[in-house]
Formats: structure tokens, sequence, C-alpha cells
């Protein structure tokens, strides 16, 4: 951990003195490093310039390198337990459904994330599962997360030209692009944190472009956009994104009161567009739950939480009763759930998860050398143009740390500010001087250079398949063997899994898609001979088999009443 730390420091240490010792006072006449900077800031400088043009093409960009590197390497597998749930509701959406019968066998496929009553069905929200949907009818599921990626990578860049000068927005949605897009879980696997962070983007953006208009340049689109990132939030992640609406609601309050913008102006260029695209999307989600949960109020997140997990997932809230759980597995992952949240309201286990929360944080998103740029911290913090979204995302930092747990895709929804936030930290590190030299220019260069050679080494190595985060890379290849193995084979097949003790509880095997039955695989729990047995009755037709969990790669023999 340390001399991987330790490598980038000391490669931007060398790139600064280079520069310096070697390089002229202006930059103008640099040799090597400086030069082709120059050149690559130039062709920026003019890309910026044409906005729309420069959101294209960093989302193009995500698009088209990310979706190359698949041709080689793969598409990415699903492996945790959430991928599984939000590939449920794909299945699901891509099937012109928005939820399934409950099936009569449903004790045998019981897993995480999922209800089976009053109907099948993912507990998540039902953004995500959409973009996947969206996916899976372009032929792989994957295909609608990396549009997902894309779609947030423009976005983001689009958020940050409201608030800084085109150039600025550029690079930072270009930082965003080479971390977000290309190297992280949230693009290479199934995780839903691309679509929030997405929804927020496109309220933070907006914001600006509403308050810092003039009555006759404000547009009616800048509030139908935060009209729709207010939409996906809610139907995404929505308590995270309630605290980033909430924030970003109050600084509009305060801009209609000290800002005067004329009640004309507020009713037809703000509130109209911002009701039309909310109330058509609150219809059709309201709708969605009626169908789900059979109330129009009723998340299906709730059901599967009060029936499984006594744990609840905030700090202040009481610990429910616990329930006797059929599968022992299920048992011991909400067991790990609960002491999690009792040592969560204690002080002491309080800090130490809040201390996870800013590991994880920075160990995804402030990938070295980039928190270098934070040493302009205290410069960036008293700009007086941005001061409305530091309060923002104090609000939404604030709303994180009452959470039993966040990972880091729960941050999505405000992911935009942290971009803001290094953009106008390099802002002021490039006017540093040091001895009547750009001492932060040169700064800035060699992270950018190290930052950049970094994300093109991973990115490589992701693409020969030797990729740093090898899981979020390939998912859960030991299932795949057994899927791959069943598919060649003729019939239809079930297969009952039995875990070792040491098996990893964040993985799961026991998942389905949508039309159970009509599956060639059907995955179910060992439940021990006799309750086999009602299986083995409901689907006479096809071969049972038993696949042992405990090694790589996994066994699978022909099931016998008796044993394999």
């Amino acid at each position: 951990m340390l001399i991987s730390f330790l490598k980038p420091v000391l490669a931007v240490a060398a790139l600064v003195f280079f520069q310096i010792r070697f390089g002229s006072a202006t930059f103008a006449r640099a040799r090597l490093a400086g030069l082709g900077l120059e050149r690559l800031e130039r062709f920026g400088k003019y890309l910026a310039v044409r906005k729309s043009l420069a959101a294209l093409v960093v989302g193009l960009s995500v698009f088209v390198i990310r979706g190359a590197g698949a041709l080689v390497s793969g598409i990415p597998l699903p492996r945790y337990h959430d991928e599984f749930s939000y590939l449920l509701a794909a299945d699901t959406f891509a099937h012109g459904r928005l939820t399934n019968p409950t099936h009569p066998m449903w004790v045998h496929f019981e897993t995480f994330h999922v209800i089976w009553q009053p109907t099948y069905a993912s507990m998540y929200p039902p953004a995500h599962g959409l973009m996947l949907a969206l996916g899976q009818w372009l032929g792989n599921a994957w295909l609608g997360q990396l549009l997902a990626a894309a779609l947030m990578c423009s976005a983001l860049c689009w958020m940050l030209q409201g608030w800084v000068p085109a150039k600025w927005a550029l690079l930072g949605g270009l930082l965003a692009a080479a971390r977000l897009g290309l190297l992280s879980y949230w693009t290479n696997g199934y995780w839903c944190g691309c679509v929030p962070a997405l929804g927020g983007a496109l309220v933070l953006g907006a914001l600006p472009r509403i308050t810092q208009s003039t009555r006759g340049g404000m547009k009616w689109s800048h509030a139908a956009w935060m009209g729709l990132g207010l939409a996906i939030l809610a139907d995404s992640r929505p308590y995270e994104g309630l605290v980033l609406s909430a924030a970003v609601g109050l600084a509009l309050i305060v801009w209609m009161v000290w800002g005067r913008p004329g009640l004309g102006i507020l009713l037809w260029r703000v509130v109209l567009p911002v009701v039309l695209v909310l109330a058509p999307a609150a219809a059709w989600t309201s709708f969605y739950y009626y169908r789900v949960t059979g109330s129009p109020v009723r998340m299906a997140y709730e059901i599967n939480r009060e029936m499984y997990a006594p744990a609840r997932y905030f700090v202040w809230q009481h610990e429910l009763p616990q329930p006797e759980y059929r599968h022992p597995r299920m048992g011991a992952v909400y067991s790990i759930e609960l002491q999690q949240f009792r040592e969560s309201k204690t002080w002491m286990g309080f800090l130490h998860l809040s201390w996870l929360k800013i590991e994880y944080f920075w160990r995804t998103f402030l990938v070295m050398p980039l928190p270098l740029v934070l040493v302009a911290l205290p410069w960036a913090a008293r700009d007086r143009k941005t001061r409305v979204p530091w309060l923002i995302g104090v609000a939404f930092v604030a709303g994180i740390a009452v959470e039993t747990w966040a990972y880091p895709h729960y941050w999505a929804p405000a992911i935009a500010l942290l971009y803001l936030l290094l953009v106008q930290c390099m802002r002021h590190l490039r006017l540093f001087y040091w001895r009547g030299k750009p001492a932060g220019l040169a700064l800035l260069r060699a992270v950018a250079v190290v930052y950049v050679g970094t994300v093109l080494l991973r990115a490589g190595l992701a693409f020969l398949q030797v990729h740093p985060e090898h899981d979020w890379q390939m998912g859960d290849m030991d299932r795949q063997t057994i899927v791959q193995q069943l598919r060649a084979m003729p019939g239809l097949h079930v297969v009952l899994v039995k875990y070792a003790a040491d098996f990893d509880l964040d993985r799961e095997w026991v998942y389905n898609a949508a039309d159970i039955d009509g599956s060639k695989i059907v995955w179910a729990r060992d439940m021990g001979a006799a309750a086999n047995a009602e299986l083995l009755a409901y689907y006479p037709g096809r071969r049972f088999w038993s696949a042992y969990a405990d090694g790589s790669p996994p066994r699978v023999e022909e099931y016998r009443a008796g044993g394999p």
C-alpha cells in the first residue's frame, strides 16, 4: 500500500523538478513534457469553447475506449448480490413487464435483495434496471451500463461548464471519464453508480444556469434538465438524491428571495418546466410500485428489509426483530449487518464506520497523484462563485454520515461536486509561483502526465485481462463456468447449490431470470433430500445437478436424492 502511494508521488516530484530546473520561466520554450502539454492544451481550448461538442466527446470517448476494451477482454460478469438483483430488474423490463408473479416454489430460490411477496421483483428502484434493460435489448445488459457511464461523464462535463470556464470543465470531464468511466466498478460491473451520478450532474448543472442567468437569458430547458435529474435521483438512489435535492432546493429558495427574478419568470421558466417533467415521472413511479408491492407509496426495498433485515440504514433507528431464516447462509449475512448496525450506535463504532466511509471514498475517487492538487484547497474554498456548491456538499456529507453504510456508489448523486472541487484547486494551483517560476503549473502538468499514464497502463492491463481490480473486471468466473457447461448440454437443468462454510458471504450463486420456469438453467438452494423432493416433482423433465461452491473450478455432479 505504501509503495503504491509513493510511486506516483515520486514521479510527480521528479517531473516538477525537471520542469522548474530545466524549463524556462514562462515554459514557452519547454523541451519535452511542457511542449507536448502546451500543444495538447491548445487543442483542448479549441474543443472546450464548443461546449456541446466537448461534452459529447467526453462521453463518446468512454463509450468507444471501454467498448473496445470489452471486445478484447470480454464483457464483465456479475459477482455480488446487488448486481444480480439489478439484472433481475433489467430482465423483467426487457420482457415488457414491471414485475413477475410469485413462483410456487419460491422458498427454494430465496436470495438477497429480491422480494417474493406480493410479486417477484428486485428490491431496488427502477431507474438502473431500465438502463440495463436498454442494454439487454441491444444485445447485452452491460451495454446499458456502458451507455450510462458515457452519459454520466458527458453530464459531468456539462455540469462543470455551468460553474467554471469551458477549458477547465473539459479537463474535469476527462478526469471523471478516466476514473469513473474506464476504471471504476461503476462501469466494470452492474452496480448503480452511473445513473444517480447522471441525475445529480443534471441537477447541479442546471442550478447555476438558472440562478446566474439574466431574466431574458434564462431558458426553460435549464429547469427541464433539473426536473429530469430529480426524477432520475428519485428512481435510483432516493435517500441520497433527496438530501442533494433538498440542498439544491434551499439554494433556489434563497435565490428567489434575494435575486427577485420576477413572478412570471419564476413560474414559466422554472416551476412549470420542473413540474411538467416531474409529474409524469412521479405518476409512472407510483404506478410501478402499485404493480410491484400493491401500494403506490410502498417501495419494494421496504418489503425486503422488513422481511429479512433486522439492521436499519440510519443510526438513530431501532433494530427490527430478527426473523427465522429458512437458509443459514442468509441468516449469516444479515447477522453481520446487525452487528455493524449495533456498532454504529456507539460513539467508537460510529467513528470507526465513518473512517471506513472516508477510506472507501478516497480509494475509489482520489487515485494518486490526483490528491496532490488539494494543496490549493484553502484558496479554492474561498472562491465566492462556488460557495453554494460547497454548502451543498457539506449538507450531502452530513446526510451520508447518519447512514449505517456508505459505499462509494452511495456518493454518486453528488460526485460532480468532487470534480468541481478538484478543478477549482487546479485553477488556483496554476497561479502559484516559487522563486519567480510557475511551480504550480509544473505540479499541475506533472500530475496530469502521471495520472494519464497510470490510467493508460491500467486500461491496457484491463484489456489484457491482467487488471489490478480483477473482481470488478471479470466477475464470478466460477459460476459462469457452470453456466457455460450446462448451456452446452441439451435439455433443461436445475442446479442445487451447496456452500462451504468459508465461502465468501458477499457472493451468491442462487439468482434466476425473471421467467424462472422458462429458463434453461434454474438455480436453487439445496435444502436436503426431503425438501428437494418437491422441486424434483415440480420439474419432472429437467436434469438436476449438485454444485459445490467450495473450490475453483467448482464441482458439479449429477444430483441423487441419497447423495451425489
